[in-house]
């Protein structure tokens, strides 16, 4: 069986950046499975492993438009620092949960000062050139229940 859109799709995987340094791997751990043609990975990533079988492996380079995007400067703000009230102690690297123009995002906060925190709502990996090293493990018709939630179902699934 080929992946193609609706299928459960399960795959090991080496992610590094342009210098070669590893972002992430499945290696050692359970396979990332995923729902093709449902925007459950990043478009780039998807779009190649299309007609891929069991046993088949991949070397793949995303550009950042087909990843996590371009760096957006818009998307980092300095922000007066009584919006964040209540917190005792904000440090570089922390994360917050806030509500913007199209609903919940994260942003990490990159500086610190007197009078002002500044955050940045871009994903970690946006602007990066991704290498993925890819295996397909697993191919197999989603059940209906996936298809319908738009995601492949296992341990820690809530539905």
């Amino acid at each position: 069986m080929k992946i193609a859109n609706d299928l459960a799709v399960a795959i090991h995987y080496t992610l590094t950046d342009e210098s070669g340094e590893t972002i992430d791997s499945s290696a050692g751990a359970e396979p990332l499975t995923y729902l093709q043609g449902h925007a459950n990975i990043i478009p780039g990533l998807e779009r190649e492993l299309e007609g891929c079988a069991v046993g088949d492996k991949k070397v793949v380079t995303v550009q950042p438009a087909d990843g996590y995007g371009e760096h957006d400067e818009n998307l980092v703000q300095a922000v007066p620092r009584e919006m964040f009230s209540g917190v005792d102690s904000i440090e570089v690297g922390m994360e917050f949960q806030v509500q913007g123009p199209q609903g919940e995002q994260f942003v990490e906060v990159t500086e610190v000062s007197e009078e002002t925190i500044t955050v940045d709502g871009n994903h970690v990996l946006a602007g990066k050139v991704l290498n993925f090293d890819v295996e397909v493990v697993d191919v197999r018709e989603a059940t209906q229940e996936e298809l319908e939630h738009g995601h492949i179902h296992g341990e820690g699934c809530s539905h």
